[in-house]
């Protein structure tokens, strides 16, 4: 099999290969697409990664407070809720099946609706993490935190929750890329993402394998700059003489 890796600089109108790889006013080129498409994975993901790392601590949290029967049930019904249903039946439920049942919903942007199924599906998961990373602590912690005169809110803000995502780093960075890689399920909606692009380009150019490979690496070299990021972070926020078990790994 021939390799045509200048199908990347080619015309995405006139077929033609482009100078520099570059399109002219009003033109584009594969690879100018690709990087469009890569720009919007990365928004995908990085909008839902705040979403589910904001509303699973929250949920987390909330499983995880003494004396608050009321609020662990609603936090339970939550996480088996967005855990238990496939994400792609998630997105197209809030892509179709939302907006019909609530109007208002229509004039949401579909990228809005997207980032919004997978922050929520992936804060179920997350939320399972930050309880047992809370759990995992020592009664002593909580208790440490009362005797000084906090409330069970600032107990957790000040005491429990920075101790527990520093043990919670390593599973909360396989999640961050998980979350990266889940955002290709976005194409099914339309949005023009890294298999969206990848999709279309095979289908114009008949160089499906050369418009994967480039996909693929692309995907890899974001997760791993992930597992980059959030081992810096981990070896940063690491308690000296705390030891938690696994890690990122690398370092």
């Amino acid at each position: 099999m021939a390799w045509d890796w200048q199908v990347f600089c080619k015309s995405t109108t006139e077929n033609t290969v482009m100078p520099n790889c570059w399109g002219a006013a009003g033109d584009v080129t594969y690879l100018e697409w690709m990087i469009h498409a890569w720009g919007w994975t990365l928004s995908v993901a990085a909008s839902a990664w705040v979403i589910a790392v904001i509303m699973g601590a929250l949920i987390g949290t909330m499983r995880t407070l003494p004396n608050s029967p009321v609020l662990v049930r609603i936090a339970n019904i939550w996480v088996e809720l967005f855990r238990n249903i496939p994400i792609l039946v998630q997105i197209f439920l809030w892509y179709f099946v939302l907006p019909k049942l609530f109007p208002p919903m229509q004039a949401i942007p579909g990228f809005l609706l997207v980032v919004f199924a997978l922050g929520f599906f992936t804060s179920a998961r997350i939320a399972e993490q930050v309880r047992a990373g809370v759990q995992a602590l020592p009664k002593g912690q909580r208790y440490a935190g009362m005797a000084v005169g906090f409330t069970t809110a600032q107990t957790y803000r000040y005491v429990i929750l920075p101790m527990a995502f520093r043990i919670i780093l390593p599973p909360l960075t396989s999640e961050s890329m998980n979350l990266l890689k889940n955002s290709s399920v976005a194409f099914a909606v339309s949005i023009a993402e890294l298999t969206m692009f990848a999709m279309q380009a095979q289908e114009e150019t008949s160089r499906g394998v050369e418009m994967y490979l480039a996909v693929t690496a692309l995907y890899a070299a974001s997760a791993f700059a992930v597992n980059r990021v959030f081992a810096f972070i981990e070896k940063k926020v690491q308690i000296p003489g705390f030891i938690v078990a696994g890690g990122t790994g690398g370092h």
